[in-house]
């Protein structure tokens, strides 16, 4: 008798696909395990099998978002090309998940409501921000000592990067045709990039 296929990561992104449909229509507080079960079409017991409770799932569903953005800013920050060239190439990438995740902003901004208030979701935003300062910093550093930037405080540099992707966002999800987060991502970018390029003598 041949073994039983392992269909326990299908499930667990069945299950996560479902919870965001759920949690973009209701938000966080008003959806329930119920809800998920009934969207996900699989029996409540089996979504209690992968996740125990609501916050279980909520911190799995952070952690898959988060996955998406590490994955994206180590392709971009790894690439080829100057270090200007890789930060407008993440700018790219970014604009780009944004537009496709587009139905995860409601979640995206839940995120940050429940962080104000739950210290262990904050936690895990905080080290995620931490981690993508500190990877846009040794860009920064990179192209401060290649001559290609001014000297500058990479730290604060890495800040604003972070800064123009959350606001731009932030717009496009208020407002998409007065603020497309495709273009106005990249301009941003080159923007202050243009800030930062050493004069030639």
């Amino acid at each position: 008798m041949a073994p039983r296929p392992d269909v326990s990561e299908e499930r667990r992104a069945q299950i996560l696909d479902a919870a965001t449909s759920v949690f973009s229509r209701l938000g966080f507080h008003r959806a329930r395990m119920d809800d998920v079960a009934r969207e996900s079409g699989l029996a409540k017991g089996t979504l209690y099998l992968y996740y125990r409770s609501k916050d279980a799932l909520i911190r799995a569903l952070l952690e898959r978002i988060f996955a998406w953005g590490r994955r994206d800013l180590e392709a971009s920050l790894t690439s080829e090309g100057s270090a200007g060239e890789r930060i407008v190439g993440l700018s790219r990438r970014m604009s780009k998940e944004v537009e496709r995740l587009s139905v995860l902003l409601p979640v995206w901004f839940e995120f940050y409501a429940v962080a104000a208030r739950n210290e262990a979701v904050k936690r895990f935003v905080r080290r995620y921000f931490e981690e993508y300062r500190e990877a846009l910093e040794a860009v920064v550093r990179e192209g401060i000592e290649r001559g290609e930037f001014r000297e500058v405080d990479a730290g604060d540099v890495a800040v604003t990067i972070i800064s123009l992707f959350e606001g731009v966002t932030l717009l496009w999800a208020f407002d998409p045709e007065a603020v497309p987060a495709g273009e106005q991502m990249e301009a941003s970018v080159r923007l202050l990039i243009e800030g930062l390029i050493r004069e030639r003598p």
